[in-house]
């Protein structure tokens, strides 16, 4: 499927095509690789010497937003290689989902990264994820300490805070609060630290690579090519000072911290959510009031207070169909 009307650059990222990029950068003197389709690595030498940063977007097909933003910085550094100051891994995670305009083909691509897949081992996404994984381990197995993963999305639903960060409680310290202090810059307006994988991109490459790594939601789901980029400014300015080395910028908000209080597994067909699908993400919850029933199976607030984040009721049973978060 060609995408039509779309400036060059975000059409050649939303087709997973890194041609002319790839040669503007080889052209440059760097060690590219493309090691799968929607792939590209950028490494000054083959030796460690410098931060190593892993950008992927697209791993649902439906999130278009952070895929414009992507291309146009990648584009504006391929015209001015010299100024990359990271080696760089681009992911494009579901490339048949993006050309479908779908968020997925089979299902949930950012629910493979985990070593037993059951129901979703015959899916089409899980041959992507094994394909992302390999080259991730490769990206990530000659890297220095520093190492960072952004993986770039937009929600299915409104929330009370606009962009949103996941961040993997098992991060070290040091990357931990550089982690936070980017989303700072980002104007990132909230943080969930989570204790436990559902199978995330991210979580994946924080737990099994060290990496400084959040799933990072920027607004909206949008149609490729019609996102307003001015909504996008502040992530953007923040990746562009990442990719080019600046020196961290002031904060443009000061998050507000979240823990995950519980995650809410739809454990049979029976899963219904108590609210109707106009609740956003962050809506607050009394102690008491029920979340979801699935059978026999009731889900409460146990908290004075819990807001929901993701409710899904639409998720395959065995996965998390919504998570429970209480304010730090």
């Amino acid at each position: 499927m060609t995408i039509p009307a779309l400036p060059d650059a975000v059409r050649a990222l939303a087709e997973a095509d890194f041609g002319a990029v790839a040669q503007r950068f080889m052209a440059a003197g760097y060690f590219v690789g493309q090691p799968a389709k929607g792939i590209l690595t950028i490494k000054a030498s083959p030796e460690p010497t410098r931060a190593s940063v892993l950008v992927s977007v697209g791993v649902h097909g439906d999130e278009t937003g952070p895929i414009e933003v992507v291309a146009h910085a990648l584009d504006a550094l391929a015209r001015a290689p010299e100024q990359l100051a990271v080696d760089l891994m681009v992911c494009v995670g579901n490339i048949d989902a993006i050309a479908a305009g779908k968020r997925f083909i089979d299902a949930d691509l950012n629910r493979m990264f985990r070593p037993v897949r059951g129901s979703l081992a015959d899916a089409a996404e899980a041959a992507r994820a094994d394909t992302m994984i390999a080259a991730t381990v490769d990206f990530f197995e000659s890297a220095g300490p520093v190492r960072w993963h952004l993986d770039l999305h937009t929600a299915i639903r409104p929330s009370v805070y606009p962009t949103f960060a996941i961040v993997p409680d098992l991060i070290a310290d040091a990357g931990k609060q550089a982690l936070i202090g980017w989303l700072g810059q980002a104007a990132i307006g909230a943080i969930i630290m989570n204790p436990q994988s559902a199978g995330t991109y991210s979580y994946y490459s924080a737990e099994h690579h060290g990496a400084a790594a959040s799933t990072v939601e920027l607004g909206r789901v949008g149609t490729l090519g019609q996102n307003d980029l001015s909504l996008f400014a502040d992530v953007a300015q923040a990746l562009d000072d990442l990719l080019r080395g600046a020196a961290p910028a002031a904060a443009k908000a000061e998050p507000h911290v979240f823990k995950v209080a519980q995650q809410i597994m739809k454990l049979s067909d029976d899963f219904k959510m108590a609210f109707d699908r106009s609740t956003q993400n962050f809506t607050a919850l009394r102690q008491g009031e029920v979340i979801a029933t699935d059978g026999d199976t009731v889900y409460t607030v146990q908290h004075p207070e819990e807001l929901v984040v993701f409710p899904n009721p639409d998720v395959r049973v065995g996965l998390r169909a919504g998570l429970m978060v209480v304010r730090i």
